[in-house]
């Protein structure tokens, strides 16, 4: 399965994903790296690891959907097969996501449906919940939106800060992504209706992530 990853940042996950295909998922392949940011620190990484990388920069599109048709195409180019959002802070348009339909997939830095958006730590903080996690997630039109694949949850302890927990859940995203990625490109898992629908091995391999941690 030929992988894109879609990065506005460091690209940390991204570097996992890519750590992951040289290692274990021996079905995915990731092919091109994209970035709507040219100062984004994760294309070096990418570039040193021979992986084909492009940048469009979504401020010179009046319309978000010009953006999403060239980037639309760029991936079309390169043969991608499926698509991983690792930290890239576009809204995808409708009808790009549609033509990516449960050939895409996002990890978000809490428990899904809850603290959709922007400012997730720090509002984790001030809600005094006490715990907290990641979601990977297929992509729909919707921010944060669409079935959840899998999750990991810690403890937000008292003297847990919005840097703290960050760093707490970032751990978490680098061991479940990987995960998530190779039950698709290893078709353990379906989908109907928005309904997935895990084979045993998945359900093995997410359990294996839970008795890592000690869950």
């Amino acid at each position: 399965m030929k992988v894109a990853i879609l990065i506005s940042g460091r690209g940390s996950n991204m570097e996992r994903l890519v750590e992951s295909c040289k290692t274990n998922n021996k079905s995915a392949s990731v092919e091109l790296v994209f970035s709507n940011n040219a100062e984004a620190s994760g294309l070096s990484f990418a570039k040193n690891n021979g992986i084909e990388t492009s940048v469009i920069d979504h401020r010179i599109y009046e319309k978000r959907e010009d953006f999403d048709h060239e980037l639309d195409k760029k991936l079309r180019e390169n043969n991608i097969d499926f698509i991983c959002n690792a930290g890239f802070m576009r809204i995808l348009s409708e009808d790009f996501v549609n033509n990516w339909f449960n050939k895409q997939i996002n990890i978000h830095p809490s428990l899904l449906p809850d603290f959709k958006g922007l400012d997730v730590h720090k509002r984790v903080i001030e809600s005094k919940t006490n715990i907290s996690g990641c979601t990977v997630h297929l992509v729909r039109a919707g921010v944060d939106e669409g079935p959840i694949i899998g999750q990991i949850s810690t403890k937000v302890e008292t003297n847990d800060n919005e840097e703290i927990l960050s760093i707490k859940v970032l751990k978490l995203e680098h061991i479940l992504y990987p995960v998530c990625l190779k039950l698709f490109s290893d078709n353990l898992i379906q989908i109907n209706e928005d309904k997935i629908i895990y084979s045993k091995e998945a359900i093995d391999q997410l359990d294996e992530i839970n008795a890592r941690l000690g869950k």
